[in-house]
């Protein structure tokens, strides 16, 4: 049980330092359009606060963490020109070398949020049929 515990707890070091070498790549001049844009949408939803899928939900709430994470931070790695990832993960390591503060990202939080407050409202408004009956 021990070693699956050290195996779980590296994995997670080594999905932070991952997820800290997208942020400095996508502020690297030389990560093209595309690898740039996925790595910003994993970096903000990685560093949000808030989960799109809120962990209460049974299976579901750590389907993100664990499955859609990992497959973002794969893809932008695998996108990522060779010479700026190696630079990039260089300064993560130093990074998590020195404990750095981990940045947050207040308006990834804020657009999921939105997400959720749009999906409530459509919801309510196909089920309402103003006449204060719902069906």
């Amino acid at each position: 049980m021990t070693a699956l515990l050290e195996r779980l707890r590296q994995w997670a070091r080594t999905l932070k330092r991952q997820t800290m070498t997208l942020w400095f790549c996508y502020r690297h001049p030389q990560t093209p359009w595309l690898p740039k844009g996925i790595a910003i949408i994993v970096v903000a939803y990685a560093l949000s606060p808030i989960d799109l899928i809120p962990d209460f939900i049974p299976v579901l709430g750590y389907l993100d963490d664990v499955i859609l994470l990992p497959a973002g931070i794969w893809l932008a790695i695998r996108l990522m020109p060779s010479a700026a990832l190696a630079e990039c993960e260089a300064k993560a390591r130093q990074w998590q070398e020195n404990d750095g503060q981990r940045p947050v990202n207040k308006i990834a939080a804020a657009l999921i949020v939105l997400a959720w407050l749009a999906t409530l409202a459509g919801a309510w408004f196909m089920f309402y049929d103003g006449t204060g009956k719902t069906g």
